[in-house]
């Protein structure tokens, strides 16, 4: 918004939209609109797409960055549990991305950007359902890419490593499991959401029209000298639920 997008914001709860879009107007001075939708729910979606289109004329820009995750050992994961995880992660990248392209990209081209991980690229404990789900995003991506090319229709992943002061930091161990990573980052410090943010306008812009199927990696190095230390895992998922 700050580099001249009006924007429309899509989720569950219509409270936290309205929240979310007073304050993204009040500090860019551009439209937000929010709208309330389930990226489980086609009929939804299709809905929300066609009520974007109504109030804005036009989509330049998709971002998928629904995602649901929790540390849990596979073992002790109910068969809903997985199932929801994939749901919410891979089947509603899918789900927006083909209304999107139907009812606007694929006549007009447009951007596909879907928010992964690094969980999938060398496996993590109690991550196997958030990995597998991001492995799946990935792949989609390159098929998309493919076929929608033709279109003019890019499609790219973002994979952010440790961002703090974000939901996900705080579900999967917050300062604790912060103090620990930032000595093993390159860099020496976790991402930040505007760290994110920028990568992704980059993406969209017209630096990157040659990039398309493939995944920018945001993690400062860290999948580079991250230990992937399952016992430390283990030892720090018993801590915290005694907690």
């Amino acid at each position: 918004m700050r580099h001249g997008c009006d924007t429309v914001i899509v989720s569950r709860r219509q409270d936290k939209l309205k929240q979310s879009a007073d304050l993204l107007t009040k500090a860019t001075g551009r439209r937000c609109v929010p709208i309330q939708m389930d990226v489980r729910k086609p009929e939804q979606i299709i809905k929300a797409v066609d009520d974007a289109l109504a109030q804005m004329g036009r989509i330049d820009i998709l971002i998928n960055g629904a995602a649901g995750n929790f540390l849990a050992p596979a073992a002790s994961l109910s068969f809903n549990a997985f199932k929801t995880v994939m749901e919410i992660d891979a089947h509603g990248t899918f789900n927006v991305s083909k209304v999107v392209y139907e009812k606007y990209f694929k006549d007009h081209g447009g951007m596909i950007v879907n928010i992964t991980a690094t969980l999938q690229m060398r496996g993590t404990a109690l991550q196997t359902h958030a990995g597998s789900a991001k492995a799946a995003i990935e792949a989609m991506t390159k098929h998309l890419a493919v076929e929608w090319g033709p279109d003019r229709v890019r499609v790219m992943c973002v994979a952010p490593g440790p961002i703090g002061d974000t939901e996900g930091m705080n579900r999967l161990g917050g300062k604790h499991l912060t103090d620990n990573i930032v000595k093993l980052i390159p860099i020496q410090r976790i991402g930040t959401k505007q760290d994110i943010g920028d990568t992704v306008l980059y993406v969209v812009s017209n630096a990157a029209q040659l990039l398309t199927g493939t995944t920018i990696i945001a993690d400062g190095g860290n999948c580079l000298t991250d230990d992937n230390n399952f016992i430390a895992r283990r030892a720090m998922l018993q801590k915290f639920s005694k907690l």
